[in-house]
Formats: C-alpha cells, structure tokens, sequence
C-alpha cells in the first residue's frame, strides 16, 4: 500500500464530484483521480432530455449571475455563455400575471413610489410594508428563519403573497423553516447596516449602478443549456469515470481509506463525498459518528420539473419575460419559466416552451400523481392564465426524489461542525454544504479540491523516508 499512487476517490459524479475530480487533476496530475457513481450516467440534477426533438434541461437550467464560480468554470472549459433574451418576473395573482417592479433587489423595491402602488399587495399590504422604514432593527444575535425575518420588517402579505414565492424556490420552499443566514445572507447585513430591507435594496441598487461595469444579469448558462457544463467535465474525466459502482461502506485499512463496492475494494488516500446527506450519513456512520446527529438535521425535499412544448404559432402567446412565480397552494406549480421567451433556439420555432416545478415542502404529494394528470393540471391553469391552448402537442415530467436539501435554522453551524468532525482525508462537497445553486456547489467543491490535495500532499511527504 505504501507504494501505491496518491490517490483520491471522489464519491457521486454529479456537478460538485465531478468538478472537484477536475480540479484535483489540474492542480496535480501525479495524483490519480477515480470519480465512483451508482448510476449509469453522469452529471447528477445536470442532465437533459428530449421533447418533441427539442433537448431541454431537466434540472436547473441557468446559473445565477451574482454569483461567479459556475460562469469562471464554463469559459476555463471553452463553453460559450449567454444571457436570457427576456427578463422580468411576474407573479401569479387571482387578476392575472403583475410584473414585479423592475428596480427590485430580491424582490424587495427600491423605489417607494413602485412600493407604494404595486399591484401585487393590496393596499394594507403595501401600508405594512412600508413601516419597515421606522420599525427598529433586530437586537438579537444568531441566526433567524428567512420567514421570521420577512414577516419582522415587512409582513404577513408581503411575505406570504411577493416574496416567499420568490426567494424559496431554489430551497424547496417554506420560507418559516429556513435559515436566513443561510439562504440570503445579504438581508441580515441590509437590516444591520440599513436599519431597513428597502434602504438596503436602494443601497444594492445605487451600488450596482454606480459600481462602473454593466449590472450582472440575473441568469446566465452555457449556450446549448446547462448540462454542457456536466457534459464537459465528465468528457474530461472519462478515464476516472466508474459508472454502477455503489459504494456499501468506508473504511481505514493499511494506513489509507478503503471504499467497498460491489466490483472490490478501492483504496485511496482523501474521499470527497459528494452525494447527499442521506447517503453521506450512511457512509460516515461506523467512521465518522460525531458527524450523524447534524447529519439527520439536513433533511431533503422532493421536487419535479414539467417541461411542455405546446404548438407551431404559440410562443407570441407569452408575456416578455423570464418567467412567473405562484404563492403557495394557488396552483399545482410553484414556478414557471418562459423558456423560449428568455432562453429562444431555432429549435423551438414558433412554438411555446415552457417549464415548470412542482412539489416541494408541503407539496410533495402533486409528484405522487401520474404523469398525464400532473401535466394535465399544469396546462389548465396555464390556459387559464395566458392564451394557451388546454393541453400542450408534448411533455414530460421529470421527478428528482429527495434533490433538494433544506437548510433549516443554524445551518451554517452545523455544517461547519460536521466539517471540524470529519475524520482526516474525508471531505464532503455538494448541496448539502455549500449552496443550493450549481455556483455555490462549483466553489465549494473547489475549496474540497484544494483541501484533498493538500492532504495527500502532505501524506505523501510523511511517507517519504
């Protein structure tokens, strides 16, 4: 064993495995690298199929453009970035689709005037909103649900109707249950720094503008769809690749860490888990059991995506716009995005291409549903909202079982716990640690890289007589 090849197993081949298999590579190529997945296929949430003849992302389907680490990635890898040809959000009300104000920073206006007669709040809504302006700052410490927070400075209807739609997608939903240190970090620094939500949007709106460079778009992806950023990495790692190896236990033997799959023993010198929490746990259990009790803490919620491709001559039936969000419980979606309207191909032609996510906390049970009638709710409501046809020419569901995990109050600490407890060369990467979003998996498994790295670096040197 001594004699043996610095090695690293990356466990799960999704966008954090794969792109901390990347980085390890590039920064060493003496180190061999194995990425180990149970699947047949690569790329995780990251993947796309075909309707209608037309590839469309299953998974997510942009990157978020304040963000950095994804886009940094793409152009390292040579892939053409874009930008959405539409933007603007709308929200869902009993009176149709309202656009929500176009100087907004999280949904929250920066200009009082736009507050003050938005038609998205009634009038009261609107009043409660505003005394976010006198009302005093939080003088506790520690962290705080993102409802908590919301409900705090702006209100109930704010919250409920304008804002959780918004800001707790990407989450799973139930804005009452997530950290807000955790999810959106710039509020609570906007209310210590500001004294108020919107003096902090018209303080992020002001620096934006002034800050000397064009305003970063909201979303940006690769120009064929999000996937080809898996698909690159993966085509590049194709030698370490072990597609169906499931990975039963880990453990110490002869000075390094042993993976136990079906096809034997892998041994190496740092793991990077890169798989959920779930699974994570499993593997961690007999080695690692300080870490099972924050483990359990990230529970995961299941969510799905319903891509529909309606008729030739449907896509002037849309609004301009990147998409619209539902308040909670009005509609089988949560969210829908226009994506011939914001992301157009010559693919699509004159058709109308929509998608749009279902499931999520206390929505779970619309996934339980068949195909034909999850689809078959969707396109109602749709017909019902835009001049759309009642049913789409196709369409599929895609569920993801489990994909999201949801980061509840004190996140931050508990996972900073789990990392202290590790055992020495394990490292975890993924959803789970470091965002939600592909950006933060991007720069989180990064930071794994460089920290599997070091250690083997200095494993080998302790070898070295």
């Amino acid at each position: 064993m001594v004699d043996a090849p610095a090695r690293v197993a990356v466990v799960g081949a999704g966008v954090s495995g794969l792109t901390a298999a990347y980085r390890v590579r590039l920064a060493d190529p003496s180190i061999d690298v194995v990425v180990l997945e149970a699947s047949q296929r690569p790329g995780g949430t990251l993947r796309t199929v075909d309707v209608a003849g037309i590839p469309l992302d299953a998974g997510p389907d942009s990157f978020l453009g304040r963000k950095p680490w994804a886009i940094e990635l793409c152009r390292e890898l040579g892939l053409e970035m874009t930008r959405p040809a539409a933007t603007g959000t709308w929200l869902w009300t009993t009176g149709g689709l309202v656009p929500y104000p176009a100087g907004t920073a999280f949904g929250i206006p920066g200009d009082l005037g736009e507050l003050f007669h938005w038609k998205g709040l009634s009038g009261r809504g609107r009043r409660r909103a505003l005394r976010d302006l006198v009302i005093r700052k939080r003088r506790e410490d520690g962290d705080e649900t993102l409802g908590g927070l919301l409900r705090r400075r702006l209100g109930d209807e704010a919250t409920d109707r304008a804002l959780a739609p918004l800001l707790s997608g990407l989450f799973g939903g139930d804005v009452d249950t997530l950290s807000a240190d955790a999810t959106f970090p710039e509020l609570r620094r906007w209310e210590r720094t500001q004294g108020s939500l919107i003096r902090g949007a018209q303080a992020a709106l002001r620096d934006a503008k002034g800050g000397g460079s064009p305003r970063a778009p909201m979303f940006v992806r690769p120009r064929d769809g999000a996937a080809r950023l898996t698909d690159e990495l993966a085509g590049r790692a194709r030698d370490s690749l072990r597609f169906g190896s499931h990975v039963d236990a880990i453990a110490r033997e002869g000075g390094r860490w042993a993976l136990r799959t079906a096809s034997g023993p892998v041994h190496a010198d740092a793991v990077v888990l890169a798989v959920d929490p779930a699974t994570t746990r499993r593997l961690l259990e007999p080695a690692a059991r300080d870490v099972a009790a924050d483990m359990a803490q990230i529970p995961v919620v299941s969510v799905g995506v319903v891509l529909l491709v309606y008729a030739e001559g449907s896509a002037e039936a849309l609004p301009s716009g990147a998409g619209f969000v539902v308040p909670r419980g009005e509609a089988p979606m949560s969210s829908c995005g226009l994506v011939s309207a914001a992301w157009p191909a010559p693919a699509f032609g004159s058709r109308a291409v929509l998608r749009c996510t279902v499931g999520g906390t206390g929505q779970e049970d619309v996934l339980d549903a068949d195909d034909e009638d999850i689809v078959r709710a969707c396109t109602r409501h749709l017909a019902a909202l835009l001049p759309l046809p009642e049913e789409a020419e196709a369409a599929a569901v895609i569920r993801w079982p489990g994909a999201v995990p949801r980061y509840q109050l004190g996140h931050l600490e508990r996972v900073a716990r789990i990392r202290e407890h590790l055992p020495p060369g394990i490292f975890v990467s993924g959803q789970a640690y470091d965002g939600i979003d592909v950006a933060g998996c991007v720069r989180g498994a990064t930071d794994v890289a460089a920290a599997a790295r070091d250690f083997v670096d200095t494993t080998r040197k302790e070898r070295t007589p």
